[in-house]
């Protein structure tokens, strides 16, 4: 069991130690440079999920196309569709609105409002920790290397990519602990969960999934990363957590078009 899960064991040490000590050093910042750090996440986050996004895009049509003039006009629906179904899904579903309500309630049971002015700070500080838990989780869990990572772990037992993802996210959950508050410690679990689950499900069915479905997966990711991106810039507020479904999609969705019509895809 420890070599299917080490990775993701040690992907959730270093997101503890990095919002602990972005915790102790966050009161002591001043606002104004907590609002750049936030900003230069935001931008950070822009070029993962451009990385993740457009750049794989491309390594699809490479690689899977063939030459076929439409290959990138095929697999774009193929994100389209799993981006917009997916957002039905978990509009239909109110996930974002549960999430934010799962973490103003652990708030509200665990913190401590300003009681100077009970009602309205501690509503503001329910929504920074909602805040920080959303954004930390989707940033933590979203991206190639947590899919390809925890394939890597689970099918093979190799857990080089997680523990390179555990030195990026222990620097970004310090930088994220000491803006958006502890709300991002709520973040371990989701990636104890969700990454632990994705190694086990990849130790089950090791090299079951076709790699143009994992590379539309890591394409819908990166769209979600920049998603999150424009939410930390302050330039929109998009409900990531509700376009969450449409990162497993993907691989439905080319098994429905391949068994309509073999060969259009793959």
């Amino acid at each position: 069991m420890w070599e299917i899960l080490n990775g993701t064991l040690v992907n959730t040490g270093t997101v503890a130690l990095g919002t602990s000590l972005g915790l102790a050093i966050g009161p002591v910042i001043p606002e104004r440079f907590q609002r750049i750090v936030l900003t230069c996440l935001g931008l950070i986050t822009i070029m993962l999920g451009v990385d993740a996004g457009p750049m794989t895009m491309q390594g699809v049509v490479r690689e899977f196309g063939r030459g076929i003039q439409t290959y990138g006009a095929r697999v774009g629906l193929v994100v389209i569709a799993s981006l917009i179904v997916g957002a039905l899904i978990g509009t239909a579903l109110k996930l974002h609105e549960r999430l934010e309500g799962l973490g103003e309630t652990i708030h509200r049971r665990f913190g401590k409002a300003d009681m100077a002015a009970p009602g309205e700070a501690d509503h503001a500080a329910a929504r920074r920790f909602a805040e920080g838990f959303l954004t930390a989780s989707v940033i933590f869990c979203v991206g190639p290397l947590t899919l390809l990572g925890c394939l890597q772990n689970g099918a093979s037992g190799d857990p080089t990519l997680l523990y390179i993802k555990a030195v990026l996210d222990g620097f970004c959950s310090m930088a994220l602990a000491a803006t958006l508050g502890w709300g991002v410690a709520l973040s371990i679990v989701t990636v104890l969960v969700f990454q632990g689950g994705l190694s086990l499900v990849a130790c089950a069915f090791a090299g079951g999934l076709p790699p143009l479905s994992r590379d539309l997966m890591n394409v819908v990711g990166g769209l979600m990363l920049l998603a999150t991106a424009l939410s930390l810039l302050d330039i929109k507020k998009i409900p990531v957590a509700n376009l969450l479904p449409g990162l497993f999609l993907p691989p439905l969705i080319v098994w429905c078009v391949e068994r309509a019509w073999p060969g259009l895809l793959m």
